[in-house]
């Protein structure tokens, strides 16, 4: 039996995981997406199911406002003394000499919660993960941004007494215990105590595809550390293999003994004609999340099992019952207890503010554009497929250009597309298709926008992605589909892509449902469902 990657497909970066008992359990960024913290389950490392999201008021994350690629940066989650403990971010600053953040920790004995309040802890850096020693003390690691334009802005990871009694870190035991080496950005610090020797796994090189995993150890927890001569953990050399970007994970142990490794990875795909060397590609699914299995050298160094570069396919030794938790053809009704697990909203959790389930439909109501950073009314989910159809039902009566509801493919504020029902002064209700290209906005349709017979209530949209390109279909009747003819590059809803004009490059392409009305009238659109299916429609 295999596991085959990636476990978690599409965005699901900056694995944290951690086993309790049989069960094991991986945390994930969400960064602006709502509730904050995916995590995910499983019993035998191969079929992995999405279970909560500890983050889900304001009272433990409030992101209104915050830039894009802001907010949840790698949470840690850990088991010890009978409770879970994550520690996680709110990043309130991406571009720039500064990284402004603050780190919080909540604890719950179930993974399911209740979560307990949040404990403040510092803001010195990100990617911050708790320690707990075999003498019952913990440490908070982490690695130190450095704003001065003299110094590298990655300046080490930096250990720090938690006082679990005070319920607070203590600043006078803080100490920069290594500096990386010389592929420099070293980040995301997971400690281990094994074979009596604090083993620090970090990753390097930018969450890009010169990404890397690397260990170093220490017979003390403050240092000296010595680097593994080879690295631990890379795709930078290797630039065919299946998956890139390889780096950023946590360690896990078996009940039998074995060893596993959960890591960022990512798939792009390549157009044609252009040389793997010029540039590896687009990875439209974001930064996902791999495992591999890890052997231990006479030495006692930490090696992947077929090779630093990952594979697609690891081997696993235990009983496996293959199950079917892909989400490969998922149809969401809405009723009053609540929206699918699957779903997300943008930097606040769905609630009133924003809209509310009532006669098995979705009512948004109308709120700012996608480049409004404080409200908007979108509910989404990830593409986890190369090649998908999402299709959606919507009753909306606009009165002016200002409103617009409908399906949307959406990166950030500054990268996504729409199809929508809205206004014109020529022929009232009628669809048209818009795209935000690095900022730059664009109708395609314009004075020949479609109208819609005033003898229709509800318009059927939907999207059809194939791979590096995708397309909006609409539909009166849900029967007989009318293509629109604009064909839109999906590589702009890529982190590459996104990567090359904005420093926030950290989240992955989401379909969905929206309402925008930043005419102020709140106009409210109803959605009758919503259909995700792995395939292209015919």
């Amino acid at each position: 039996m295999y596991i085959q990657n990636p476990v978690l497909k599409g965005f699901n970066p900056d694995p944290s995981i951690v086993r309790k008992d049989d069960t094991y359990y991986i945390a994930t960024s969400t960064f602006e997406w709502y509730p904050g913290v995916q995590i995910h389950q499983s019993t035998d490392l191969v079929n992995w199911e999405l279970v909560t999201h500890p983050l889900a008021d304001l009272s433990r994350l409030n992101m209104i406002g915050n830039p894009d690629s802001g907010g949840v940066w790698a949470p840690d989650l850990s088991y010890a003394d009978g409770q879970f403990w994550l520690v996680y971010s709110d990043v309130k600053v991406v571009e720039g000499a500064f990284k402004d953040c603050t780190n919080y920790l909540i604890t719950a004995e179930e993974i399911t919660g209740p979560w307990s309040a949040p404990i403040k802890l510092n803001g010195l850096g990100f990617d911050a993960s708790l320690f707990h020693d075999t003498d019952g003390r913990k440490y908070l690691l982490q690695m130190e941004w450095d704003h001065r334009e003299y110094h590298h802005q990655f300046n080490g990871i930096k250990c720090t007494e938690y006082s679990v009694e005070e319920e607070r870190l203590l600043p006078e035991t803080a100490k920069i215990i290594w500096k990386g080496t010389d592929v420099k950005l070293v980040e995301a610090p997971h400690l281990y105590k094994l074979f009596g020797q604090y083993y620090l796994f970090c990753a390097e090189g930018g969450t890009t595809y010169a990404h890397q995993e690397v260990v170093a150890r220490s017979s003390e927890l403050y240092g000296e550390y010595e680097t593994q001569p080879e690295t631990f953990l890379t795709a930078y050399d290797d630039s065919s293999n299946y998956l890139q970007k390889c780096g950023h994970g946590s360690l896990v142990d078996t009940p039998e003994g074995e060893w596993y490794f959960a890591h960022l990875t990512g798939r792009p795909w390549q157009e044609p004609n252009v040389s793997t060397r010029e540039t590896r590609g687009w990875c439209t699914l974001g930064r996902e999340t791999a495992i591999q299995k890890v052997e231990w050298t006479e030495d006692k160094w930490p090696v992947i099992v077929g090779g630093r570069q990952g594979s697609q396919f690891v081997e696993v030794n235990h009983e496996v019952i293959v199950q079917d938790n892909s989400l490969n053809n998922v149809r969401d009704g809405f009723d009053e207890e609540g929206l699918s697990i699957h779903f997300n909203t943008l930097r606040q959790p769905f609630s009133s503010a924003i809209g509310y389930l009532e006669n098995s439909q979705l009512c948004l109501i109308g709120k700012g554009s996608f480049e409004n950073l404080h409200e908007c009314s979108l509910v989404a989910r990830r593409w986890q497929h190369f090649e998908f159809t999402a299709t959606t039902k919507v009753s909306y009566h606009p009165d002016t250009f200002q409103q617009m509801a409908g399906l949307t493919n959406y990166y950030n504020s500054k990268h996504w597309s729409m199809i929508h029902i809205t206004w014109n002064e020529i022929n009232g209700r009628v669809i048209e298709i818009s795209e935000n290209n690095a900022g730059r906005y664009q109708s395609y349709l314009k004075d020949q926008a479609i109208p819609v017979p005033e003898s229709v209530e509800d318009v059927y949209f939907r999207t059809i992605v194939s791979t590096n390109n995708y397309r909006y279909q609409y539909s009166f009747d849900g029967i007989e589909w009318h293509d629109t003819g604009i064909v839109l590059d999906a590589k702009v809803l890529s982190d590459d892509y996104v990567n090359q004009s904005y420093g926030g490059f950290f989240t992955g392409a989401f379909v969905g449902m929206a309402n925008i009305d930043y005419s102020g009238y709140d106009k409210v659109a109803k959605f009758d469902f919503f259909h995700y299916e792995e395939g292209l429609e015919k």
